[in-house]
């Protein structure tokens, strides 16, 4: 694999995405959780990735732990962020074989894919920490697994070895520079949770991502000019810019 390898794909990928859309339309958001399990590992702080199986959504992905809120995990309440830790709990078990206490879970985002997505999840982003860090994937929906420093994995996915969708990437940029499961976690608690409501558009250079707070979102133009809170999805490599944000 390869960086070419990485470029091919993000384009592959939004040209599908671009064909649906015309075909298809918009398609409905599906309620979600994902959780970011983090270690203290030898060489800093670790977080567990999960390679999806081929045949289901998002297949080929690294992903963290996680997937849709099931009817069961409503426990009978209209309490959707509620729901959301429950269903991160069970994935976690599900998928690796992990127990993570929901009052453990730290919130900080939310992410909504763009209307033009076959495939969208509205998700709840969760972080955890865990001492016994011995997991078991189900081999069935979950090919692969490997605890990777971020910085690791984003040099991997640079150089075409993983395959990252962009708030994957962009939760791994923000934690890369944390040394600690404390410091990662603290980090995440100072800061009110994220919403991103995605809109991807084309450029000369390659796909850029915007969301609520860039100059260009709500008209849609990455060329104008001012605050910034985007992902440049180009051959050079992916580069955040999050200076627009105020929290």
């Amino acid at each position: 694999m390869s960086a070419e390898d990485r470029v091919a794909r993000d384009k592959a990928r939004f040209d599908e995405w671009v064909r649906h859309a015309a075909t298809s339309g918009e398609t409905p958001a599906i309620d979600a959780a994902t959780v970011v399990v983090l270690r203290d590992g030898d060489d800093g702080l670790e977080t567990l990735m999960l390679r999806r199986n081929s045949k289901i959504a998002f297949g080929g992905m690294w992903v963290f732990p996680g997937g849709r809120v099931d009817p069961d995990d409503w426990r009978g309440g209209d309490d959707a962020l509620a729901a959301a830790r429950a269903a991160a709990v069970r994935e976690a078990h599900e998928e690796a074989s992990l127990t993570i206490a929901e009052p453990d879970l730290v919130l900080f985002a939310h992410w909504i894919p763009p209307p033009i997505a076959p495939k969208r999840y509205a998700t709840w982003f969760f972080a955890a920490g865990v001492d016994d860090h011995v997991h078991t994937i189900d081999d069935g929906e979950i090919i692969d697994s490997d605890w990777m420093t971020p910085t690791t994995c984003l040099r991997r996915h640079h150089d075409g070895d993983v395959e990252l969708a962009p708030p994957t990437w962009v939760t791994l940029h923000s934690i890369r520079e944390q040394r600690s499961v404390d410091t990662a976690l603290d980090l995440l608690r100072s800061r009110p949770p994220r919403h991103h409501a995605t809109r991807m558009i084309p450029t000369d250079n390659g796909p850029v991502a915007l969301w609520a707070g860039d100059a260009g979102y709500e008209t849609i133009d990455a060329s104008r000019v001012g605050p910034r809170h985007r992902l440049e999805m180009f051959p050079d490599g992916y580069r955040y810019d999050d200076s627009g944000i105020v929290e």
